[in-house]
């Protein structure tokens, strides 16, 4: 890769941090202030608003690579003679895990008494701890800079915990629940990226973005309005109604407003995660963009709803964890630069 190639390598995934940044702001204040009632009428379950928003998401995602003339990066299907995108086994699997990211992510800020900074510190937290892991089962080199930031992300997740006189800082078992199912998709989701498209080569990295994509959001679309059709429960009848009765809710533009901006995050951090280089470096910036995302939503609720602000320790933790990607992606942006601007031959 020549010099000015190789810095505009780097650039982008700045670029596409920045991105993500303004789509998670927006997103996760108005999914906590539709789940509150903060926008008039009763509050939305976070269940009930899963469909409007899938909906809305796979329309943004449509839109969105076919504006971009992607199409053509997929792997292709011959149907008599139709060509088609599809994806592989791989891709396959991968976009049922980040349709598992999504639904897990929207649920995370819906939660009764729990704060969205803790939800951040946790999942956010948790996924920077699976980078090196990740790496390490690639057989990528783990540097001397992920172990430090192993610990210190692992110190922000305690920190984040020990104001115990604040209700919103208890774990509910449903939200634990919803966090392991988070890093567990994550896992799988950046272990195929890692054998599969974290390449120098821009067109295996859009062709696996195109497929991951294409799988996601219509698998969670479906299993949705799966789950809507058995309607037993408590959980199954507000996913009914989310297909149904939240389209009298005078709150339905907020909701696709939700959805498109759920994409956006889903379109930039996956192409974060998707550079070329390790996943130490790679998921802290998607990390940091989230975290500090978080912290910016909880203060605009403070402004617009009236919400308590974030916890001391929260902003501790979150102070640890952009600590943490500090030491990740320094020594990795310096190693850059030297062998940007070091003389050839």
């Amino acid at each position: 890769m020549s010099p000015p190639a190789a810095r505009r390598e780097s650039l982008s995934i700045w670029l596409f941090a920045l991105g993500y940044f303004a789509a998670y702001v927006p997103y996760s204040a108005l999914t906590k202030a539709l789940s509150s009632g903060e926008l008039g009428g009763e509050p939305v379950p976070g269940v009930e608003l899963l469909p409007v928003s899938a909906v809305a998401s796979l329309v943004g995602m449509f839109v969105f690579i076919s504006t971009m003339g992607w199409w053509k990066h997929a792997t292709v299907a011959q149907l008599g003679r139709w060509r088609v995108p599809r994806p592989t086994r791989y891709t396959l699997v991968s976009g049922i895990c980040t349709a598992g990211v999504i639904a897990t992510t929207t649920l995370a800020y819906t939660f009764d008494g729990v704060s969205i900074v803790f939800m951040m510190l946790m999942m956010r937290g948790g996924v920077l701890i699976l980078a090196p892991i990740v790496d390490a089962s690639s057989g990528r080199h783990v540097r001397w800079f992920s172990a430090v930031g192993l610990v210190l992300s692992l110190a922000a997740v305690v920190v984040a915990t020990l104001d115990s006189g604040r209700d919103d800082l208890a774990m509910t078992w449903i939200a634990g629940i919803d966090v392991a199912l988070y890093l567990g998709a994550y896992f799988v989701r950046l272990r195929f990226m890692s054998r599969l498209a974290k390449t120098l080569d821009l067109r295996q990295r859009t062709r696996y973005f195109v497929e991951e994509q294409m799988v996601a959001t219509p698998v969670l679309v479906t299993l949705l309005a799966l789950g809507a059709l058995i309607d037993r429960g408590t959980a199954l009848g507000q996913l009914r109604a989310g297909f149904t009765t939240f389209f009298d809710r005078p709150v339905v533009l907020a909701g696709v407003t939700i959805g498109l901006l759920s994409q956006a995050t889903g379109i930039f951090g996956g192409l974060v995660l998707l550079d070329h280089r390790e996943n130490s470096y790679s998921v802290p910036i998607n990390r940091c963009s989230s975290v500090l995302a978080g912290v910016v939503a909880s203060y605009a609720l403070v402004w617009w709803t009236g919400e308590a602000p974030p916890a001391g320790s929260e902003l501790l933790g979150a102070g640890l964890i952009v600590l943490a990607i500090l030491v990740l992606t320094v020594p990795v942006l310096l190693a850059g630069r030297r062998s940007v601007t070091a003389p050839a031959g």
